[in-house]
C-alpha cells in the first residue's frame, strides 16, 4: 500500500507538470507541442498502472528524453534548413506587422504632453513601465499593457511620486538605462493602430502613432507620408512595387536554397570551400598523429624490457585525465604571442603570432590536440596490444619470421581488428571537434575581408556556430542557413563513416 501511494504522488506530479507544460504551449500558440505533452501524460498513465506494461516502465523515461532531445531536436533542424528563419525573419506575420508598426512611428502632431513618471516592477526588475497623468489620473502602462487606472498612486503637484509595487525612478536612475526607456513603448490601447505612448525626458510622455497603415482586408501597409504600398511576397516580407522590403519579416519555406547558397552566394562559396577542406584535413591529421604517437608509446610501454612501466603509463594518461576544456585554455594563454609561457621561456620572448598566424594557428591546433589526444589511443593500443595472444608471436619466431613480418603480418592487423572502429568513431569525433577551434583561437585568425564572421581555423561546425550568430561577434543569425550546414556535416560524417566501416570489415576475416 505505501509503494502504492509513492507511486500515485509521483504520477500525480508527472501529470501536473504535463498541465503546466500544455498550459504554456497553448498559450505560446505551440498546439503541436501542447499535443505531443498530452500523449505523452496518457502513455505514462496507462503505463504506470497496467500490470501488462511493466517492461515499458522502465523503458519510458529513456524513450521519452530520447524523443525530446534527440528525435525533435533532429525534426525540428531539418524543418528549419528549409526555412530563412534568421535575422529579419525571427518572428510570425502577426507579430511582424506590430514590429512595422511599432518601428515606424512618430510624435502625432498636436497631442498634449503628459505628466509621466518612469517606473521599474519591484518583483521584476527587468520590467519597466509609465505612469502618466491623463485627466487628473495616474494611470499604469508596461509594454506589453495598455495604461489602466492606478488609485492608489500618489501624486504631489504635477509629478508621480509614488505607485504601489513600482519604484519611481529618478532622473540619476534614468542615466545608466537611457537607451532601454528611448526604446520603451506603452501602447495606448489593445488596437496597435491607436498608437503608443512613449517619453524622451522621462518625466512627459507623449502619444505616437505609426505613418504605417495596415489594411487586412488586403493584406497590404501603406505609407501614409509617401503613399507606397507593400504587399507580402514569398519571401516573407512587405516589399513596394519597386522591390524596396521593409525591415522586418517572417519564417517562410525556400526549398533547398540553403543547401546550394553555400556554393553559390559568393559571401559563403568564397570560403566554404577552404573551410571543408582544412576539416578533412584536420580531422585526418589529428587521428593520424594521435594514433601513431599513441602507438608508438603503446609498443614502448609494452616491451617487458622497459622498466617502470607503471610509472611511466600514470604520466601519458595525465592530459586524458584533465579537463579538456582547461588544457584548451590553458596552451590558449601559453601561446599567447606578447606574454605566452612558449615563447618567453623557449624562444627568449620573441613575439611568434602562434594563434594569430593563418598556418601557425593551424599547426598550433593540430599540437595542442595531439597533447589531447594520444592517451586515449595510448590506451586502446595498449589494450589491443596485451590481448593479441602471445602464442601467435611466439609461433611465428620458431616458424622464422623477422620482427618486421611479425609485426606487418600478425601484430599489425590485428590491431586494426579492434581499433579501426575506434578510428573511425575518433575522425568523426575530430570532424565536428568544436572545443578545441573555439577555447583556443575562436576560429580565427580571419580570412582577410571575407564577408561573414568565419576565420581560417574554424571547421565546419564552428562556421555553423559563428553563421548562427551565437558567437556574439557581430555576425546576422541565419539559422536556417545553419541547420542545412549541420545536415550536410552529418551527412559528410555518416558517409564516410559508413564506407570506412564497410572496408573495416574486411579485417575480421583475419579472425
Amino acid at each position: 500500500m505505501p509503494g502504492f501511494l509513492i507511486k500515485l504522488l509521483l504520477i500525480a506530479l508527472v501529470n501536473a507538470f504535463g498541465v503546466y507544460l500544455v498550459a504554456r504551449a497553448i498559450a505560446t500558440d505551440h498546439p503541436v507541442i501542447a499535443g505531443v505533452c498530452v500523449v505523452l501524460v496518457i502513455i505514462a498513465d496507462i503505463v504506470y498502472f497496467a500490470r501488462r506494461a511493466l517492461p515499458l516502465r522502465y523503458l519510458l523515461p529513456g524513450l521519452i528524453f530520447l524523443l525530446v532531445f534527440q528525435v525533435f531536436s533532429m525534426g525540428y533542424t531539418g524543418y528549419v534548413a528549409f526555412t530563412n528563419y534568421g535575422d529579419g525573419h525571427l518572428v510570425t506575420k502577426a507579430e511582424a506587422i506590430d514590429s512595422l508598426l511599432a518601428q515606424n512611428e512618430k510624435r502625432v502632431e498636436g497631442s498634449a504632453q503628459l505628466p509621466a513618471s518612469v517606473i521599474r516592477n519591484l518583483q521584476n526588475p527587468s520590467e519597466y513601465g509609465l505612469a502618466v497623468i491623463i485627466d487628473g489620473q495616474v494611470q499604469l502602462g508596461t509594454a506589453g499593457q495598455p495604461p489602466r487606472p492606478e488609485p492608489a498612486a500618489t501624486i504631489t503637484g504635477t509629478k508621480i511620486t509614488a505607485v504601489p509595487g513600482w519604484q519611481v525612478l529618478t532622473l540619476t536612475d534614468l542615466l545608466p538605462i537611457q537607451d532601454q526607456i528611448n526604446a520603451l513603448r506603452v501602447p495606448a490601447s489593445a488596437d496597435a493602430e491607436d498608437g503608443a505612448y512613449r517619453t524622451t525626458d522621462g518625466s512627459h510622455a507623449y502619444l505616437y502613432k505609426s505613418f504605417l497603415i495596415y489594411d487586412p482586408a488586403a493584406d497590404t501597409l501603406t505609407d501614409t507620408e509617401s503613399g507606397t504600398v507593400y504587399r507580402p511576397n514569398e519571401r516573407g516580407s512587405f516589399a513596394a512595387a519597386d522591390g524596396q522590403e521593409l525591415g522586418t519579416g517572417w519564417a517562410v519555406p525556400v526549398g533547398t536554397e540553403n543547401f546550394t547558397r553555400p556554393f553559390t552566394d559568393t559571401r559563403y562559396s568564397t570560403i566554404m570551400g577552404q573551410v571543408l577542406l582544412w576539416t578533412v584535413v584536420f580531422s585526418i591529421v589529428t587521428v593520424a598523429t594521435t594514433f601513431l604517437v599513441g602507438l608508438g608509446l603503446a609498443i614502448t610501454m609494452n616491451d617487458r624490457r622497459v622498466r617502470g612501466q607503471r610509472l611511466y603509463r600514470s604520466f601519458f594518461i595525465v592530459p586524458y585525465a584533465f579537463p579538456p576544456f582547461m588544457s584548451a585554455l590553458l596552451w590558449s594563454g601559453m601561446l599567447n604571442t606578447d606574454f605566452g609561457f612558449i615563447n618567453q621561456t623557449f624562444f627568449g620572448g620573441a613575439s611568434i603570432p602562434w594563434l594569430t598566424d593563418p598556418w601557425l594557428a593551424k599547426l598550433s591546433v593540430v599540437l595542442v590536440n595531439l597533447w589531447l589526444g594520444f592517451p586515449y589511443m595510448f590506451l586502446i593500443c595498449t589494450g589491443a596490444l596485451q590481448s593479441i595472444p602471445a602464442e601467435l608471436i611466439e609461433s611465428a619466431r620458431i616458424d622464422g619470421a623477422s620482427a618486421l613480418q611479425i609485426w606487418r603480418l600478425i601484430t599489425l592487423p590485428l590491431l586494426l581488428v579492434s581499433v579501426a572502429p575506434l578510428l573511425i568513431a575518433s575522425f568523426a569525433f575530430n570532424f565536428n571537434n568544436f572545443n578545441i577551434i573555439y577555447l583556443l583561437t575562436r576560429g580565427g585568425p580571419p580570412f582577410p575581408g571575407a564577408p561573414v564572421a568565419v576565420g581560417q581555423t574554424d571547421i565546419l561546425i564552428s562556421m555553423v556556430y559563428q553563421i548562427s550568430g551565437l558567437a556574439g561577434q557581430g555576425g546576422t543569425r541565419q539559422y536556417g542557413l545553419a541547420s542545412s550546414l549541420s545536415i550536410i556535416i552529418f551527412l559528410i560524417v555518416g558517409a564516410i563513416s559508413l564506407i570506412s566501416f564497410r572496408q573495416t570489415r574486411r579485417l575480421e576475416e583475419i579472425n
